[in-house]
């Protein structure tokens, strides 16, 4: 009898066992030193609907601006009617209209306070200018801007190259410019976002970009004309192309090699410390920028950086022409008033406002950008 109850204590045992391992099997094996117990699979949950995440807040870096307080800041010039500027106004001889309603002129510059120019020379390949011509168009240019006027340099080829920022110390100036190379690629459309978006935008006071290309570009990677022109409509400066054409040279180039009389880059062989000309093959599968439709684009890009700006668009065909074209701009800049005022509407980011500017004087024509977009964000100079 004994022996009896001492088997039937062993398989009540090893029948328990089974019945763990089993509930073991069931809950994936996981223990939570707890007696196990039978559980209801779970009923599912309900899909979520999504929502969209939460923007994060900018940096409160202390330079966005929100945009009911934007400064609008606009570059106006006013002539008689022989076209000749008419200087020594004031800001109370000023209206000015945005979307119809009246603006309260919050900030005024006369034309004598100083400008910051930024000076931009496409240093691709052409052989309408050698680099001295351009190097010695552009001296010229920064010994005729007033003493205070402050000058940057930026030259662009496949890359760009920022070489003197705003400074009125015309040395460093001149060694900026005679630091530029001719070299490959043109990377235009990267040049002017940089000079608009990380430089230009955050200067105050009066400002102009000289931008010295053929409008063609054909190794921008992140930006494009679209993006420049949208840009332009939110900038507070002038553009003045100086467009030059170099559709007739491009095309006998296509298949040929050119002998820069410049190593790209300043590097090459050299004798005694004198670089020798280098072939560059210009011929190949790419022929990017030297179509018609190429240049006809370029031309309209430019064209419209003047017009959405206020600027004024220049042709050089000769380093003659170039002069020209330096000497007239910087005339001109010395006969620009500058208005600012803070909209009494609140702006809608992105919404594009028309903009009129009146003179209380008979006879006068104004001459200023016809619109502005409001930016995502502005920032101003910490300087």
């Amino acid at each position: 009898m004994q022996v009896i109850f001492s088997i039937f204590a062993v398989l009540m045992i090893l029948s328990g066992v089974s019945q763990i391992g089993a509930q073991s099997g069931r809950n994936g094996g996981k223990t939570d030193g707890k007696t196990n117990q039978r559980q209801d699979p779970p009923k599912p949950s309900p899909t979520p609907i999504p929502t969209p995440p939460l923007e994060k807040a900018p940096p409160d870096d202390g330079e966005v601006i929100k945009v009911n307080t934007q400064l609008v800041s606009i570059p106006v010039r006013v002539m008689d009617k022989k076209g000749r500027f008419f200087g020594g106004l004031d800001k109370g001889n000023f209206k000015v209209l945005e979307d119809g309603v009246e603006q309260d002129i919050a900030l005024f510059s006369n034309e004598h306070e100083p400008f910051t120019v930024a000076l931009v020379l496409d240093m691709s390949y052409s052989t309408t200018f050698k680099i001295a011509e351009i190097q010695s168009a552009a001296i010229s240019f920064i010994s005729q801007l007033r003493p205070e006027d402050k000058v940057l340099v930026i030259s662009f080829d496949e890359e760009v190259h920022v070489l003197c920022e705003a400074t009125n110390d015309r040395k460093e100036i001149y060694r900026a410019i005679k630091r530029t190379k001719i070299a490959t690629g043109t990377s235009l459309y990267e040049a002017v976002g940089l000079v608009m978006n990380d430089r230009v935008r955050r200067i105050e006071g009066r400002k102009a970009i000289i931008l010295f290309t053929d409008g063609v570009d054909t190794t921008s990677r992140r930006e494009n004309d679209r993006s420049n022109l949208s840009d332009a409509m939110e900038l507070d400066a002038l553009i003045y192309p100086i467009r030059y054409d170099t559709y007739a040279d491009v095309q006998r180039m296509k298949n040929k090699s050119v002998i820069l009389t410049q190593p790209p880059n300043g590097t090459g062989p050299t004798i005694g410390g004198i670089s020798l000309p280098v072939p560059v093959a210009t011929g190949g599968a790419s022929s990017a920028g030297t179509t018609e439709e190429d240049y006809r684009r370029a031309e309209e890009y430019l064209n419209n950086l003047a017009l959405r700006t206020g600027g004024r668009i220049y042709l050089a065909s000769s380093i003659g022409g170039l002069g020209d074209a330096f000497a007239k701009i910087a005339s001109e800049l010395r006969e620009f008033y500058s208005l600012g005022y803070y909209p009494k509407d609140d702006r809608i980011v992105g919404k594009a406002t028309s903009i009129r500017v009146y003179v209380d004087q008979p006879g006068l024509v104004v001459r200023t950008r016809e619109g502005y977009i409001v930016p995502k964000k502005t920032k101003i100079s910490t300087h």
